[in-house]
C-alpha cells in the first residue's frame, strides 16, 4: 500500500513537473527574433547568391543549414564542440559531469560543457556571462530541442555564429574569407571556421592571420584524433596560410538586386537569372564601355524567350559611378525606331501591308509636321521591306496613320508596357512611330520577346517565386512570320562584313534605333531561343554626337548572342497563310501600294489623270499631269519614281500610282490603269 502511495505520489510529481515545464515552455517560448532578422538574398535560378544586403544593424547575416555546408565542416565541428550532438537533449550530461569535476579539483574550468545547443540559445540570447546564465541557456537549450529538429536547431547556430566583425555565420564568413559557398569548402578552410567563433574578434584571419591559423591547426588536429581527416590531409590542410584579407560578397545584377530587396527585405528572392550568363554579360558591358570615349553606360536585358524569364539584367556598366546607381533597364527613354516592327507587324495582321507593298518614300507633310529620314534623303519608291531594313521614317508614319496611334499604344499597354508619353499627347501622335512615346530596356525586350513567340505578349519574368503572367495573342503568326523575315535579312552594321562565327548558325532577326539628339541607341535582336536589348548613353541623356543605334548597340547585342547556348534555330515552317509573291502586282489591290495622303489644307490635288481612271494609249505615248494648288514647285512621281517635269510615258499596260509632292511636302495621289488601244 506504501509502495502504491509513493508511486502515486511520483507520478503525480512528475506530471506536475511536466505540466509546469509546459506552461513554463508557452509563457516564455524561445525568442527567435535575431535568427530571423538575416540578410536579405537575392539568388539565380539555381539557388547561387547574385547579392546580398546587411541587417539593418549592419551585420552579414546568411541563412545556413547543414545542408549548405560540407560534411566535413559538419564532422569536425562536432568532434570539436559537442561529439554527441546527435544523442543528447541539449545537454550534455557527461560533458557536465567532467567539467564540474575538472572545476573541483583544480579550483578553476579547465574545459567547458557548453553543446552545440546550449551555443544557440546563447546566441539568440546573449547574457552576460555567469553561473545564471549558464543555467538559463541550458533550460532554453533543452527547450529548443524539444520544439525543433536536430538540423534546425543546428541552422541556428550556423546562421549566427559569429565569425570576426560583422560576419554572422558560416555562409557569411566562407564568402568573405573564401569567396565561395561553404559546400566547397576543404579541410584547412572547413576548420577556420569551426575556430573562429570561440574567439572570432582574437582570431579574424584578416587581422591577426598567424593566431586564425594556430587555431585552425588544433581543430585539424582534433580532427585527426578522430579519424575525420587522414594524415595527408591533414598534412596539406595545415601547410596552406590562413588568408590575410577579407573579399566582397557576390555582386551580380546589384540594380535588380537593390530593386528586389526594396520588395522584399529580411528574405531569399528567387531570380531567374543565370549567374554565369550575368557574370559573362557584365564583363562584356565593362569591356565595352572601354572602347568608348565619352564613357557612356550600357544596360542589357536578356529574355529567354521560351519561359519569358530574364536571365541576364544589367542595369548599367559601372554600378559605383556617377549616377551609376540609376537602374538604366527600367529606365524610360526613345526608342527612336525600335518600335517600327510593331507597327508593321500591327498592319500585317490588319492584312492592308505586306513586305512587298510598294510605299512611296518621299516628303510628307502631316499637318504641321514632316519627318525626314535620319540622312535627311528619301528613296522614292521602295517596298516595305526595305522601308523596315532601311528604317526609313517616311513609311513608317504612313503605316503608324493606317494603324492608328491610339490603337497601337492601346496594343503596348496590353502587352504589359507602360509607354511615357509627351505632355499634353493622349496616344494619338504619329510621332509614336518615330521615338516620341518613351519606354524601358525591360519592357522593349517583352515585345521583342512577343515577335519570337509568333505574337504572343507577356511581361517579363523577373521572380520564380511569383506566378508568371498568362501570354496575350495581339499578333497572328503570319504578322509576326512577315517581321522575322524581314529582320533577319536586314544588313549588317559597318564593320561586319559576315556575322560572328558564333552566330552564322543562328537565325537573328535584329533593329537598331537611335533618339532625337542621339541620346539614345539601341540595339536589339532575337533568335528562336532568346532576345538581347541592349541600351547606350548617358544616365541623365546628355547627347552623343554621331552614335547610331546600329554603330554602338548593335555590335555589343551581337556579341552578347555569341556567349549565349548554343540553340537549334533552323527557320520554323512558315504559317500556312504566308502570302508569297515575286512583286506587289501579284498582291490582293488593297495591299499593292501605301501612299501619302493629303493631311492639311492649301496641298496640291490632281486634276488629271483621276483616281481609279482606265486610260488607253498607244506606244510611247504620254499621259498629261496637271494639278491645282499647293506651295512652289510641284513635284510628280510614279510609283515612287521621280518625273522629269509633268509628263508621263508609261512602261506598259498596268496599274500605276500618281502622285504629287508640293515644296512644303504636302501630297496627294491616284491609282490609274493603263491600258492598250483596241484595234
Amino acid at each position: 500500500m506504501i509502495c502504491r502511495l509513493l508511486l502515486v505520489g511520483f507520478a503525480l510529481a512528475a506530471a506536475g513537473l511536466a505540466a509546469g515545464l509546459l506552461a513554463l515552455d508557452r509563457l516564455f517560448p524561445p525568442n527567435l527574433a535575431r535568427y530571423q532578422e538575416r540578410s536579405t538574398e537575392i539568388v539565380d535560378a539555381n539557388g547561387r547568391l547574385l547579392r546580398a544586403f546587411t541587417t539593418p544593424d549592419g551585420t552579414w547575416r546568411l541563412r545556413t543549414t547543414a545542408d549548405d555546408v560540407d560534411p566535413l565542416y559538419l564532422a569536425l565541428l562536432k568532434a570539436y564542440e559537442d561529439r554527441r550532438f546527435d544523442r543528447h537533449w541539449g545537454v550534455d550530461p557527461l560533458a557536465a559531469a567532467r567539467a564540474a569535476g575538472q572545476w573541483i579539483g583544480r579550483g578553476r574550468i579547465v574545459s567547458g560543457a557548453s553543446t552545440i545547443s546550449m551555443q544557440a540559445a546563447r546566441l539568440l540570447e546573449p547574457r552576460p556571462r555567469g553561473l545564471l546564465t549558464k543555467t538559463i541557456q541550458s533550460a532554453r537549450a533543452l527547450q529548443l530541442e524539444w520544439r525543433y529538429s536536430k538540423p534546425e536547431v543546428l541552422a541556428i547556430y550556423l546562421t549566427l555564429a559569429p565569425m570576426g566583425g560583422n560576419l554572422e555565420g558560416v555562409r557569411a564568413a566562407s564568402f568573405a574569407y573564401f569567396g565561395k559557398e561553404p559546400k566547397q569548402l576543404n579541410a584547412a578552410e572547413a576548420a577556420l571556421l569551426v575556430a573562429l567563433p570561440q574567439s572570432p574578434e582574437r582570431r579574424r584571419p584578416d587581422r591577426a592571420t598567424l593566431r586564425a591559423q594556430a587555431a585552425r591547426d588544433r581543430v585539424l588536429v582534433r580532427g585527426l584524433e578522430h579519424g575525420i581527416v587522414d594524415q595527408a590531409s591533414y598534412d596539406r590542410a595545415a601547410s596552406r596560410p590562413a588568408p590575410d584579407r577579407r573579399l566582397a560578397l557576390p555582386m551580380q545584377a546589384p540594380h535588380l538586386a537593390a530593386w528586389l530587396a526594396g520588395q522584399s527585405p529580411g528574405t531569399t528572392v528567387p531570380t531567374m537569372l543565370r549567374y554565369e550568363l550575368q557574370a559573362s554579360l557584365a564583363q562584356l558591358a565593362i569591356e565595352e564601355r572601354g572602347r568608348f570615349a565619352d564613357k557612356a553606360e550600357i544596360a542589357m536585358v536578356v529574355l529567354d524567350n521560351r519561359t519569358g524569364g530574364v536571365v541576364t539584367w544589367l542595369g548599367g556598366s559601372d554600378f559605383f559611378g556617377r549616377a551609376g546607381q540609376v537602374d538604366l533597364v527600367r529606365a524610360h527613354r526613345s526608342p527612336g525606331s525600335a518600335l517600327k516592327p510593331l507597327i508593321y507587324a500591327m498592319a500585317f495582321d490588319d492584312r492592308t501591308l505586306h513586305p512587298d507593298t510598294l510605299v512611296e518614300d518621299v516628303p510628307v507633310r502631316f499637318r504641321d509636321w514632316l519627318p525626314r529620314n535620319f540622312d535627311r534623303d528619301h528613296q522614292g519608291a521602295v517596298t516595305v521591306r526595305r522601308a523596315l531594313q532601311q528604317s526609313l521614317n517616311v513609311p513608317a508614319v504612313l503605316a503608324m496613320e493606317k494603324v492608328g496611334p491610339q490603337r497601337f499604344v492601346s496594343t503596348l499597354r496590353t502587352a504589359g508596357v507602360s509607354p511615357g508619353l509627351p505632355p499634353g499627347d493622349a496616344g494619338n501622335s504619329l510621332g509614336i512611330a518615330l521615338g516620341s512615346a518613351t519606354i524601358s530596356p525591360l519592357e522593349m525586350a517583352g515585345l521583342y520577346a512577343g515577335l519570337a513567340n509568333g505574337g504572343t505578349f507577356a511581361p517579363p519574368v523577373v521572380r520564380r517565386d511569383r506566378p508568371a503572367p498568362t501570354p496575350v495573342r495581339l499578333i497572328g503568326p503570319t504578322a509576326a512570320s512577315y517581321v522575322a523575315d524581314v529582320l533577319t535579312d536586314a544588313p549588317l552594321p559597318e564593320g561586319f562584313a559576315s556575322l560572328p562565327v558564333a552566330l552564322r548558325y543562328r537565325r537573328n532577326a535584329f533593329k537598331t534605333g537611335t533618339s532625337a539628339g542621339f541620346r539614345d541607341a539601341w540595339g536589339v535582336g532575337y533568335s528562336a531561343n532568346w532576345t538581347v536589348v541592349v541600351w547606350v548613353g548617358h544616365a541623365d541623356g546628355t547627347p552623343r554626337p554621331g552614335q547610331l543605334g546600329r554603330l554602338s548597340a548593335l555590335p555589343i547585342a551581337f556579341k552578347a548572342f555569341s556567349r549565349l547556348p548554343a540553340e537549334d534555330n533552323r527557320a520554323a515552317p512558315p504559317p500556312p497563310d504566308v502570302l508569297r509573291v515575286a512583286s506587289h502586282r501579284e498582291l490582293p489591290p488593297r495591299m499593292r501600294t501605301l501612299a501619302p495622303v493629303v493631311e492639311s489644307r492649301g496641298g496640291p490635288r490632281i486634276a488629271y489623270p483621276p483616281a481609279d481612271a482606265r486610260i488607253e494609249l498607244g506606244a510611247r505615248e504620254a499621259v498629261p499631269l496637271n494639278a491645282m494648288g499647293g506651295e512652289g514647285r510641284l513635284r510628280w512621281l510614279v510609283d515612287g519614281r521621280p518625273l522629269d517635269g509633268a509628263k508621263w510615258v508609261p512602261d506598259g499596260p498596268g496599274q500605276a500610282r500618281v502622285a504629287v509632292v508640293d515644296e512644303a511636302g504636302r501630297s496627294t495621289s491616284v491609282t490609274v490603269r493603263i491600258v492598250g488601244k483596241s484595234n
